[in-house]
């Protein structure tokens, strides 16, 4: 008894000697993980002009936080669109590892990935509060990742245009039979719709639809909102300005980066990534609220332009063109068909406290 005794004396000494080493050896791991002496350079390349405001002003914003709160162990260079890689080129060089990060909107890839639409913006859907709750609480940032997954691409939330308005156009829209034959910019599940109005959707980058307003390649043209239109000066191009953009009225911008090299950064890099786009997409967010009010006043007060909202009954059409639209592209693809009721459901019970809360506040104000 007493050997048996002392043997099991041996071995469980044993096996806490085993364990010490073992937690000794975790701890060295995790210390090796968190090595600060190690740096990252990264490129990041973007779907915006240079020096846009706001949009690619945001993403340096962001770059620069990163840096500061790394000490200089992560720096990203920023590319803005055509400068490394076209703009509409920015998801396959992320994807292919050509460059570590980019940022955009996910509409701009619907011809490869048909549900990415969902993630920027869906035609009379919600605005950029019900999105930040879908994406962060209501599992849509889950369903994001899963339709990026087969690219080696990872999504974050960075920054919501907020409502957009409808459009600057070259004749007035007084019924439905104004949109039949219109060229106008329009991506995503908007243009969609559009099309089947009798529309010509038509997707160009930023940096061209002044020059193809101004030429009369285009008859009309979404952009962002008033701050963005002016600067673009699509005032001097066309005379009508509509609201409200029915196309995208909370419009989520992407952060997107190559898996494998985001598998690469130690575990304190990647929340400082992630920390940083949630703080600059807020000032994204609250930039173009602010920014927007401003310049509003200043499109009151230009004499030639024409300040409109879009006939209700144009808007109701347009919306039930909108439901057909969906369920069309659902019945396509499978991807889509999950997101898409994905979607409906969040939205379904959103709708509820949204009605209770900011639009029984609103309608409290009213005169």
């Amino acid at each position: 008894m007493i050997s048996i005794a002392r043997n099991s004396i041996v071995i469980a000494l044993g096996i806490f000697l085993i364990a010490c080493g073992s937690n000794d050896s975790a701890q060295e791991a995790g210390r090796a993980a968190l090595d600060t002496s190690k740096t990252f350079r990264w490129k990041m390349v973007t779907t915006w002009p240079a020096n846009f405001p706001v949009l690619q002003e945001g993403v340096e914003k962001f770059a620069r936080e990163i840096e500061a709160m790394s000490r200089g162990r992560l720096k990203i260079q920023v590319f803005a669109g055509g400068e490394l890689v076209p703009a509409l080129q920015v998801f396959d060089a992320v994807s292919q590892g050509a460059v570590e990060m980019g940022h955009g909107a996910s509409y701009y890839w619907a011809g490869k990935i048909p549900a990415a639409q969902f993630f920027t913006s869906v035609p009379f859907g919600m605005t950029a509060k019900g999105m930040q709750a879908w994406l962060y609480e209501g599992g849509g940032l889950k369903l994001w990742r899963e339709v990026y997954a087969p690219f080696n691409v990872i999504p974050f939330p960075l920054g919501n245009t907020g409502v957009q308005m409808g459009g600057w156009y070259n004749k007035q829209i007084n019924s439905l039979d104004d949109l039949k034959g219109l060229r106008m910019r329009m991506p995503g599940l908007g243009g969609k719709v559009l099309k089947k109005a009798g529309g010509n959707p038509v997707l160009i980058s930023g940096g061209e639809i002044y020059t193809a307003l101004e030429r009369g390649t285009i008859d009309a043209t979404e952009w962002l909102g008033p701050f963005h239109d002016l600067r673009l000066g699509l005032n001097r191009a066309a005379d009508y300005y509509y609201f409200p953009g029915w196309h995208e009225p909370g419009s989520e911008l992407e952060l997107i980066i190559n898996k494998t090299r985001w598998q690469e950064l130690p575990e304190d890099l990647q929340q400082i990534v992630k920390t940083a786009a949630v703080a600059s997409g807020a000032w994204i967010y609250a930039a173009f609220e602010y920014r927007n009010s401003q310049a509003l006043l200043a499109v009151k007060q230009k004499q030639h332009v024409q300040l409109l909202e879009l006939p209700q009954e144009v808007l109701a059409e347009l919306r039930r063109l909108t439901g057909l639209t969906l369920d069309e592209e659902a019945a396509k693809n499978a991807d889509f068909a999950k997101v898409y009721a994905a979607y409906k459901d969040f939205r379904a019970d959103y709708v509820g406290w949204n009605e209770i809360a900011d639009k029984s506040y609103e309608k409290s104000l009213e005169d």
